[in-house]
């Protein structure tokens, strides 16, 4: 008889709340809303440790355009007030290097067929 239950190595799999795709949890980036006041700070938890409610977007700054610009957040964490993103831009840029694609967890420049590796020619 086969189990119907969680099977082991399974990845969780959430929804980006910008471009709405979705992706494994640990290519997201999650967020949450810091402060019970009128106006909240969207706050990163890349460690995934802070407590509340999260929303998950991609480690992309168009990602977070879009999702601010739908009004996602205030969506996703159910908050009729404004909720100020300038946290999480200031992340996602020191986090995203120039010139590395969206989603692209490689950094490196990529070798050339028949580079070695260290070779910069």
């Amino acid at each position: 008889m086969v189990s119907q239950g969680r099977t082991a190595g399974r990845v969780p799999i959430r929804t980006c709340v910008g471009c709405r795709s979705r992706a494994e949890k640990n290519e997201l980036l999650r967020v949450v809303a810091d402060g019970p006041g009128p106006v909240s700070e969207l706050v990163p938890d890349p460690d995934g440790l802070l407590p509340g409610r999260g929303a998950y977007i991609h480690v992309n700054p168009g990602c977070l355009d879009v999702a601010v610009r739908r009004r996602a957040f205030a969506r996703a964490f159910r908050r009729a007030g404004p909720l100020d993103a300038s946290v999480v831009r200031r992340w996602l840029e020191s986090e995203t290097p120039n010139g590395a694609s969206p989603g692209r967890t490689d950094t490196r420049r990529p070798r050339l067929i028949g580079q070695e590796e260290g070779d910069t020619t």
